[in-house]
């Protein structure tokens, strides 16, 4: 089963545009993406999964379960840099604010993972629940307290968190997300139908030229940063996400979550910030290597997760549920 749907997803063309990126970069080639052309796909990406995801939420109503979900969701962003911080130690010689603010990308989530899962979970026909998204904003913050904390006990944080929370709060893949979301919940649906195109048709394609921007920036991010990228990282880079999608499997069993929502719940977990976390922690922990964390998190992990980690939660999920 794990062969077939990974088959399946390297052959889809939003994974072959992020090689055809990432293979163009190493070469160096002069392709490129324009930056305001990458910004305006990111926002699209961010308001498509977000007003989807309130259309669910409209459909099927405020449950039970969308509470269980939302406080799951919390509990593993704000659990995994603490496990993670503790494999940093094992396996490398970091300083502990660098340890600290790894540690907060790899509990944050990623919101082109997560629409690349969306997408591999329609193109299968495989129901989820819609209220996921709403999970994967909730996702998005818990793990830099956690990073703070972490820096914290070793006298490295810096303390003024008005700044951070402001930072975390007006990030603006979280506010079009959330926005969307609440847009797509509370929409007249005869008016949603009209913008249906836009947002939800056209989806495939922006997504296939979004990827190929960060195959880009992933190719880019290998081939000037090896040398930094020692064993210990990478193999840090590439646990962590199974060590997170195995938590959040475990957390989806009792929740009742089809293997859609399952596969989504685990890919989230398994994912690493470099959108939300970088932005607050460049305020939070100026001493920490930046650099390093988004080269793992971009460079190492997303490309592990496109390309066979989300196979793999797929074929759990499928056989848990």
């Amino acid at each position: 089963m794990f062969v077939a749907i990974a088959m399946q997803n390297l052959a889809s063309p939003p994974v072959l545009f992020f090689v055809i990126g990432a293979a163009a970069s190493i070469a160096r080639s002069d392709l490129a993406v324009p930056d305001q052309v990458a910004r305006l796909l990111s926002l699209y990406l961010m308001m498509s999964i977000g007003y989807r995801g309130g259309l669910e939420i409209a459909h099927h109503g405020v449950s039970p379960q969308l509470a269980a979900a939302l406080a799951a969701g919390v509990a593993l962003s704000f659990a995994i840099p603490f496990l993670a911080e503790r494999l940093l130690r094992l396996l490398t010689r970091l300083a502990p604010i660098d340890r600290a603010a790894i540690a907060g990308h790899y509990g944050s989530i990623s919101a082109v993972t997560l629409a690349a899962i969306l997408a591999v979970t329609s193109q299968l026909a495989m129901p989820a629940e819609g209220f996921m998204v709403a999970v994967a904003a909730a996702m998005e913050t818990p793990a830099i307290l956690a990073s703070l904390l972490l820096a914290s006990g070793h006298g490295a944080a810096r303390r003024d968190h008005r700044h951070v929370l402001r930072e975390v709060l007006l990030n603006g893949s979280v506010v079009v997300l959330i926005g969307a979301l609440l847009v797509g919940a509370v929409a007249n649906p005869r008016a949603a139908a009209t913008v249906k195109p836009f947002l939800v048709d056209l989806f495939p394609g922006f997504l296939c030229l979004f990827l190929l921007e960060m195959g880009l920036i992933a190719g880019r991010g290998l081939r000037d940063a090896h040398r930094s990228l020692t064993p210990g990282l990478l193999g840090f880079a590439l646990l962590t996400p199974l060590l997170g999608a195995s938590l959040a499997a475990a957390l989806a069993l009792p929740l009742g979550l089809s293997a859609g929502g399952t596969a989504i719940l685990m890919t989230l977990a398994a994912s690493a910030s470099y959108i939300a976390v970088p932005a607050a922690l460049r305020i939070a922990l100026p001493q920490a290597n930046l650099a390093l964390a988004l080269t793992m998190s971009i460079g190492v992990t997303f490309p592990f997760n496109l390309l066979l980690g989300i196979p793999l939660y797929i074929g759990i999920a499928g056989v848990l549920r």
